[in-house]
């Protein structure tokens, strides 16, 4: 099967390095999922507002919406 890395920081698109930096900041470290994203700045981009509006809004907290990506992505058979 084949995989693609996540781009570091020092070598993502210049207009990524913000949203690099805002993402460490939020999460501590760059997730992998936003870095492999970064291969494609335009859709990296654009899910980071849905993103937001997924996880920060409503009334069930973010862990236990971590935890149903989680499961589907086992349901699913994702090894990521």
């Amino acid at each position: 099967m084949a995989t693609v890395t996540p781009i570091p920081k020092e070598k993502a698109a210049d207009d990524l390095k913000g949203v690099y930096d805002t993402l460490t900041q939020l999460f501590g470290r760059m997730p992998n999922i936003f870095a492999v994203m970064a291969h494609r700045p335009g859709v990296l981009k654009t899910l980071l507002p849905l993103y937001k509006a997924v996880v920060g809004e409503g009334t069930i907290e973010p862990r236990y919406k971590e935890l149903a990506y989680l499961k589907t992505s086992m349901l699913n058979g994702c090894e990521y």
